[in-house]
């Protein structure tokens, strides 16, 4: 792999994680959101992430060998599908004939630990970056001597 290839996978990592941290911020936004502009609760987003795929076959036939990958990308952004928390108060705008209100299935907690897993992943993918520049450095020093 080229020096520029692990700049590549670090920089597809951290744009990844980006993406998911984006996520979980808008899904603690949204924690007391009881409506949208439809008239639907807020749903718990997620990141999907896959590897990066080759373009072409001969491409992939050529790195087939090396077992390198490409580095990451986010597939899409699903919703989560189990069901809103419900808190009875009648005198809420948005309750229902028996007096719940229909909350997103937004856990702060869970959120927190996964925006702490997503910083995480994004600070490792900075140090492989700032690795590969040093060595970049250094052998550009020794071609220098």
């Amino acid at each position: 792999m080229s020096i520029f290839g692990a700049m590549d996978v670090s920089a597809t990592g951290m744009t990844a994680q980006q993406t998911r941290m984006d996520t979980i911020a808008e899904n603690i936004a949204n924690v007391n959101t009881t409506r949208d502009g439809k008239g639907n609760v807020y749903r718990r987003k997620t990141v999907v992430f896959e590897e990066k795929s080759y373009p072409t076959f001969s491409e992939s036939l050529r790195l087939a060998d090396s077992r390198i990958g490409k580095g990451v990308k986010v597939s899409r952004i699903v919703e989560d599908p189990s069901q809103g928390n419900m808190v009875y108060d009648p005198s809420h705008p948005d309750a229902d004939e028996d007096g719940y209100v229909t909350y997103p299935n937004v856990n702060t907690v869970t959120e927190m630990t996964n925006m702490i897993d997503a910083t995480r992943a994004y600070e490792a993918n900075v140090t492989v970056l700032n690795a590969t520049k040093g060595m970049a450095t250094k052998a550009l020093e020794i071609g220098q001597s």
